[in-house]
């Protein structure tokens, strides 16, 4: 199923994926994922957090622990129009984790997200979403 680390306590639920559903977000051999997918993460991510699109729709990329944060963050982008995320600005503190940023147009005022993806095996899993 998923080559993930070994992890205790309640550490273990916090970064067990989901669920096996194919692919999540790859790049080959588990090298970091392509600007053009992050910026697709970006975009799914935006529009869940405007109400635009269901969580579900990105529950296999993200983690247990993230998952549960998304859904209880609901709508926190209040925008009359389709939020548009620009390119994504990313920078690995470590080897196997992956922080990006992206600024997210929203008509008259534009927010940003930050995400951050980690490694388990060839799979690039969300950790961590935050916006303002």
């Amino acid at each position: 199923m998923y080559d993930l680390p070994p992890v205790h306590g309640s550490l273990a639920l916090a970064h067990r994926p989901v669920r096996a559903r194919g692919p999540l977000i790859l790049g080959s051999t588990g090298n970091a994922p392509e600007e053009r997918r992050l910026r697709w993460l970006g975009q799914a991510l935006a529009e869940i957090l405007a109400g635009r699109r269901p969580p579900e729709s990105v529950q296999e990329r993200l983690t247990e622990r993230a998952y549960a944060e998304l859904v209880r963050a609901g709508k926190m982008i209040d925008t009359s129009r389709p939020p548009l995320a620009g390119p994504p600005h990313v920078q690995s503190p470590r080897e196997g984790a992956i922080e990006m940023c992206l600024l997210v147009h929203c008509g008259h005022r534009s927010r940003v997200l930050a995400v951050r993806l980690e490694r388990y095996g060839v799979q690039w899993l969300v950790t961590d979403v935050e916006t303002a």
